[in-house]
């Protein structure tokens, strides 16, 4: 695929991304205010984060695609971390507050009527069809593109089934059987999956800015690769740090020295094409000592 059409597709992941995210945000708001739902709120809050996630991945994308120039001779990537990072914090305040309010809800012994629920329902009912419809493109676009935001993004997506799921199983239960205390063991539940996906987005992200290494897969990857490649004697000094979506590769390969330069660069060049072929997220930088001289 080529890089405009990978472009292209990422572009209309992310466009996709934002506007469901607004008519999912538009839908919990109208739900909210008639049901007076803590498990709809709860929704709307993780949807109302995805809305400022997917613009920002947006965004981070549009920037990231940038090419390298003067100031940033590695690219643009690192902006998705920091994107990744800030949104992290909100999704963290966010799980926090809505738990806060759903204990305080249980221990109390409150219960606060919902109502309308056949609405909500209906409504909640819609956000899910939506939200499996964006997860589909969005998986058919990271298998083409193997973007790792959109990847990211249809991962979120993904979780966000659950609250959904369980604020239709709130109101059909409230309106079944009256069991208001429901709905506030919902939002507990849908604040947890909040605060623990905010600790896994945000410690990626922090990895990637503190130059974390690859996943071991993929160094060991490489690793193979290299020892395999005709005319590599060995490797040493086999590096790698992420950044956004990115992974950048140094690696010293061990070659004989008394054959040409044109043979040792045709061994070098053959070998980042194979790795960058294997990992189209490497940036690939190969230095070639002489074997036993190293």
């Amino acid at each position: 695929m080529s890089d405009k059409r990978a472009t292209a597709m990422n572009y209309s992941a992310g466009v996709a991304s934002v506007a469901v995210a607004l008519v999912l945000v538009g839908l919990k708001l109208w739900a909210l205010g008639t049901t007076h739902s803590l498990s709809v709120a709860a929704s709307l809050a993780d949807s109302a984060l995805d809305l400022m996630m997917s613009l920002g991945g947006l965004m981070a994308i549009i920037y990231a695609a940038r090419p390298a120039d003067e100031d940033h001779a590695f690219g643009h990537t690192s902006v998705e971390d920091l994107a990744a990072l800030t949104q992290s914090l909100f999704i963290l305040a966010s799980g926090v507050v809505i738990a806060w309010a759903a204990v305080g809800r249980l221990l109390s012994g409150n219960v606060s009527p919902i109502d309308a629920e056949a609405g909500g329902m209906v409504a909640m009912g819609l956000s899910i069809l939506l939200t499996v419809a964006l997860v589909l493109w969005q998986r058919h676009v990271a298998r083409r593109t193997r973007n790792r935001v959109v990847a990211a993004d249809s991962l979120h997506y993904m979780s966000d089934l659950v609250p959904n799921i369980g604020a239709i199983a709130a109101l059909w239960m409230s309106s079944r059987f009256g069991l208001g205390h429901v709905d506030s063991a919902v939002a507990l539940g849908a604040a947890v999956i909040l605060v623990v996906g905010s600790l896994r987005i945000g410690k990626k992200a922090w990895d990637a800015l503190m130059d974390r290494q690859a996943d071991p897969e993929v160094i060991a990857g490489i690793a193979a690769i290299a020892m395999g490649w005709p005319g590599v004697r060995g490797f040493h000094d086999l590096k790698t740090r992420m950044a956004g979506s990115r992974v950048f590769l140094h690696i010293h390969i061990e070659l004989d020295g008394d054959q040409t330069l044109r043979e040792a660069h045709a061994i070098g060049a053959g070998l980042r094409r194979e790795i960058m072929q294997r990992y189209p997220e490497c940036d690939v930088i190969i230095h070639k000592d002489v074997a036993g001289e190293t």
